[in-house]
């Protein structure tokens, strides 16, 4: 169960990944666009007009789904901003409540958030909902990723909440402090 709960993780990170790659890549492209635009008109005095239509919406779109792709992967790396200030003052039996106690509020949040925006996306089907751009995008499409981070958040954090209350460390124990020195 281990192996396949710590594949979903990093696929969704990786997914996560591919999402971000595309955001420099779209940019990349229109700021491609830009400049041969802007040497057409500096020759011929006036430009052709390249652009990518609702490039800004896409990126947006991806950005979402990069962002929720990642929250799992980044809470088992011990990617998330922790204060311990509290408690790594507390002894570890205290200090174990404590992760329990904020893990499973963690938990009920990420899982009413999850239950909202996996409703939110069926509604988007159910009216067919669209963006307003120049390319009109049904919305549940940008919505699923962010749906689908959500879940496997939630999943991950009753995955923690079960192995704390078995008496293991959290996985991001000890990592948070040394990311940047990686």
């Amino acid at each position: 169960m281990r192996v396949v709960l710590d594949f979903i993780y990093r696929a969704a990170g990786g997914l996560a990944a591919l999402f971000i790659v595309a955001i420099v890549a779209l940019v990349f492209a229109q700021v491609c666009l830009n400049l041969a635009d802007k040497i057409a008109a500096a020759v011929s005095g006036s430009g052709i007009g390249l652009t990518i239509p609702s490039y800004a919406d896409f990126t947006g779109f991806f950005l979402a789904a990069s962002t929720f792709l990642a929250l799992a992967y980044a809470l088992r790396a011990g990617g998330h901003i922790r204060v311990t200030l509290l408690t790594n003052r507390l002894p570890d039996r205290g200090r174990a409540a404590v992760e329990i106690a904020v893990t499973l509020l963690a938990l009920a949040m990420s899982g009413f958030a999850t239950w909202y925006m996996g409703l939110l996306l069926l509604e988007s089907l159910e009216f067919g909902d669209r963006s307003a751009g120049m390319v009109s995008v049904p919305l549940w499409l940008p919505q699923a990723p962010v749906a689908l981070g959500l879940a496997i958040l939630t999943l991950a954090l009753a995955d923690e909440l079960v192995c704390m209350l078995r008496g293991a460390l959290p996985s991001w124990e000890g990592k948070g402090e040394n990311l940047l020195s990686e």
